[in-house]
């Protein structure tokens, strides 16, 4: 697959169906957090790859590390291997605000959109989320050290991400699989990714995007427990669409696709379905 610049994005083309569904993974993890998702969906095409820069997509420079170009490429995509028929989209935390930057900047797509699932994700706001002490440390004093820049990848051992993956990402008692995936994907993260994407998603305000899926059946999903996009991010999506169903997962974090495989999957499932019955 090709990014809207031509730069290739490593990408999974799996099932057959009427309806193909989009699976968007998050910051600093890549397209096998959807994994077990995309293996659980029936009766469907599923595709799903790595956004530029994460995973076994190409390396980019960090000037295009942005939404907008996150949208792009996802405009690119579509129209190479998804040029008719369908679409169910679904974005998780990044995915999901990639989703949000789509519909600003490539309407006529999202005409073909019918059905949307937003996974743990905000429609901006990350602000509290992300302290501006915390962002100016790690701007200054991280992110341009010759030791975070020099790096391929976060950590050559995942287990030692472990306690900080738990704390952060996860909710309450998480199965070993869950965990030990988080850990090993964002171990295995480029670091120039991880601040490459950090300015973009401060900046991120599109709670009045949300206004062009309107009219499809939208599910939105959260933990309880999700300490990066809390449930407040997505009832504040939902004011935007009211007519959106909203599950919120008790004792589940921030990595809902790994947590609550098959909750999600049914909430999936079900948007296709609306959208092959209508």
């Amino acid at each position: 697959m090709k990014s809207a610049d031509g730069r290739d994005l490593h990408g999974v083309v799996s099932g057959a169906g009427p309806v193909t569904v989009v699976l968007l993974h998050g910051w600093t993890l890549d397209s096998t957090c959807w994994e077990p998702v995309a293996r659980a969906l029936t009766g469907v095409r599923v595709l799903r790859y790595d956004h530029r820069g994460h995973g076994r997509s190409a390396e980019v420079d960090a000037s295009t590390m942005t939404l907008e170009q996150l949208a792009d490429d996802l405009a690119a995509v579509l129209a190479a291997e998804v040029p008719e028929g369908p679409i169910v989209l679904v974005g998780h935390s990044m995915g999901g605000m990639t989703a949000m930057a789509l519909a600003e900047r490539h309407p006529g797509l999202v005409a073909r959109v019918v059905g949307l699932g937003l996974v743990a994700t905000a429609a901006g706001e990350l602000g509290a989320t992300f302290p501006d002490w915390l962002r100016t440390v790690n701007e200054r004093r991280v992110f341009a050290s010759a030791a975070w820049t020099g790096r391929r990848a976060l950590a050559r051992h995942p287990v030692l991400l472990k306690p900080a993956m738990r704390a952060m990402l996860v909710g309450r008692h998480p199965s070993r699989a869950a965990l030990r995936k988080t850990s090993e994907t964002i171990a295995a993260c480029r670091p120039s990714t991880l601040s490459g994407f950090w300015t973009t998603l401060g900046a991120h305000q599109r709670q009045a995007a949300l206004a062009a899926y309107a009219e499809i059946p939208v599910h939105i999903m959260v933990g309880t427990r999700d300490r990066l996009t809390p449930p407040r991010y997505s009832r504040r999506i939902r004011e935007a669409l009211p007519h959106a169903e909203l599950t919120l997962f008790p004792d589940a974090g921030h990595m809902l696709p790994l947590e609550r495989t098959d909750g999600v999957t049914a909430r999936i499932q079900a948007l296709v379905g609306a959208a092959v019955s209508a």
